[in-house]
């Protein structure tokens, strides 16, 4: 076969994403690989890419190239069809909601309003089940499954103890390898949350008709500024650069900064994304989307106050879910949201424009040419 035809595979992603240092660990290339029953590709490390464990029998099919969020191949089919526009992606409204189930509210990051939505689709049986985030502590999170309101309490992400965790984790993240769950459960209707580089390799699967991509039916994307990865080092380069404990952190949550309680204060202290940039993974610099363009939902705490959420819903999906939760009683908008959205809008375009801007440079310093 000529060089010009030939497939790209898992040996070219070696060369042009993972040599490069910008995988984003989202998990596609290892949980959709065509011949995964014989484990051809696997995380061996933590926080390092895959790498092969049987590559003989590799098919090289080009799948995992293709899903791939850092080669693009299928990023205009994708743009296309769910219509991007510069820099926020599709949207006809953005709202400011919060969750109206008090334990939800209370445990939840921001309004509890993604917990809210997913309970709506469950008690619906819409879904039977959604892959969500739980959080171990401030820096590590693992994917679980979530299948009733309790689940989704156990999974609500600013409230957590670690005084047992921490110390069996040798490597900080916050984040969370959702679709790597995919290969857990067996589902015909699930929903699943996730950063920007999973919803975009997920959306990739979906358009190659990629088993089991088909029974995926919601995808509920979070706002990105990037993901943030200590080691050793860096653990105990942060506490002292902060003056804190990573065992004191009672709550941790990212608006437009990074918000830290300790126990026993209430304190909150305000870090800037300036002083943060060594500890986000580097890979994170190479990804251009913070509000989630391809998600049918898109939800973040950024732009909204305290106990609220900000959403977007993107897809005709997303529009009906929003509109059934809040006629349902799942969610309630912002009193005076009409007097705020000029505001909101603003600080989303302007964070958007921050990380297409750090985008831009790391192409540069990749070689890339524009």
């Amino acid at each position: 076969m000529s060089q010009d035809k030939r497939i790209k595979n898992f040996k070219d992603l070696i060369k042009e994403v993972h040599d490069k240092g910008i995988c984003q660990l989202c998990g596609g290339c290892v949980s959709f690989c065509s011949s995964a029953d014989y484990r051809i590709i696997d995380f061996i490390k933590p926080d390092l890419p895959p790498q092969f464990v049987n590559e003989k029998e590799c098919l090289e099919c080009g799948i995992c190239y293709h899903i791939c969020p850092q080669t693009k191949v299928l990023e205009n089919n994708l743009n296309n069809q769910y219509n991007y526009i510069k820099p926020l992606g599709n949207y006809k409204e953005i709202y400011s909601f919060q969750a109206l189930d008090k334990d939800l509210l209370k445990n939840g990051t921001d309004g509890g309003v993604v917990s809210a939505i997913l309970l709506y689709l469950l008690e619906h049986n819409l879904i039977d089940g959604a892959i969500v985030s739980k959080r171990l502590g401030p820096f590590s999170r693992d994917s679980m499954i979530a299948k009733s309101k309790n689940d989704l309490i156990l999974a609500a992400g600013s409230h957590f103890d670690i005084s047992s965790q921490v110390t069996e984790i040798a490597n900080f993240s916050t984040y969370s390898p959702t679709i790597m769950a995919l290969n857990r459960y067996k589902f015909k209707k699930l929903a699943v949350i996730g950063t920007p580089c999973q919803i975009y390799t997920i959306r990739c699967m979906q358009e190659m008709g990629v088993t089991p991509s088909q029974n995926i039916k919601y995808l509920l994307g979070l706002f990105c500024y990037g993901n943030f990865t200590m080691g050793k080092d860096k653990k105990e380069k942060f506490e002292t650069q902060f003056n804190l404990k990573i065992e004191e952190i009672e709550k941790l949550n990212i608006k437009e900064d990074m918000l830290i309680k300790l126990k026993g204060s209430e304190i909150i202290q305000h870090i800037s994304f300036s002083e943060l940039s060594d500890y986000i993974r580097s890979a994170c610099n190479a990804c251009n989307d913070f509000t989630n363009i391809y998600a049918d939902i898109s939800f973040g705490g950024l732009s909204s106050p305290e106990k609220y959420t900000t959403t977007i819903p993107r897809t005709k999906l997303g529009t009906n879910i929003v509109k059934s939760a809040i006629n349902e009683g799942y969610i309630k908008v912002l009193e005076d949201l009409e007097g705020k959205r000029d505001k909101m809008l603003e600080k989303l375009i302007q964070f958007s424009k921050y990380k297409e801007d750090r985008y831009n440079l790391s192409q540069k310093n990749l070689g890339v040419k524009f």
